[in-house]
């Protein structure tokens, strides 16, 4: 059998990631529909002139960003992060890991961390409004990309890859959930594997936005 070029594996690691996050993010707007009208009239005020969706100008958004980041924080896409392999033997608060021993840090659970996070819980973007922490490797308390020198290299792949995709979901339509369905009640239960997804499929209605030029 011949293996994947390393190509391969970048980028189907990459879009899978990507739409996994992008599909909490569509699920935590749905679920909380303040924070998807607060959205979703940003977007629209910010590209009202043009028309269209532009990827110079998604760095406007600032409370889509901050979705995006709350996205990570509550549902990282990959909950144990990859494997880092201890060089030498040491010590870290009380226990020794010894040289050869791999390490798993559990990004997901370190996301809702009440120590680190206020309401770590509640799926609040706010947080990440005027904030200096981000997910470039520097925070430890929101490591969805990892750190240090072996840190996802797919980072710079994934943050347009997420943003103009959700941006023009939410610019050309209205979104509503099935009959039957109240926001209270719309599942968000998580399907633990490699990766976090939904364990059910995410089933949302869109509506064209009239205000939208056509041509």
């Amino acid at each position: 059998m011949r293996s994947h070029s390393p190509v391969q594996d970048l980028t189907i690691t990459g879009t899978d990631t990507s739409s996994t996050t992008m599909e909490w993010a569509f699920s935590e707007m749905m679920k909380n529909p303040r924070v998807l009208k607060k959205a979703q009239e940003e977007v629209r005020q910010v590209f009202k002139t043009r028309g269209y969706i532009d990827e110079m100008t998604l760095k406007e958004l600032k409370y889509l960003k901050a979705v995006i980041k709350e996205t990570l924080r509550f549902h990282p896409p990959g909950p144990l992060l990859l494997p880092r392999e201890c060089i030498e033997t040491c010590e870290i608060s009380g226990y020794t890991i010894p040289a050869g021993a791999q390490v798993f840090l559990n990004a997901w659970a370190i996301g809702r961390d009440q120590k680190y996070w206020i309401d770590g819980e509640k799926f609040y973007p706010e947080r990440f409004m005027d904030c200096s922490i981000d997910y470039k490797g520097s925070d430890f308390e929101f490591l969805p990309f990892g750190a240090g020198r072996r840190m996802c290299p797919g980072i710079l792949f994934a943050e347009p890859n997420i943003e103009l995709p959700l941006a023009q979901m939410l610019y050309y339509f209205d979104w509503k959930l099935p009959n039957g369905t109240s926001h209270e009640s719309f599942d968000m239960t998580e399907s633990f594997g490699a990766t976090v997804k939904r364990k059910s499929e995410l089933f949302v209605i869109p509506v064209i936005y009239n205000h939208v030029p056509l041509e």
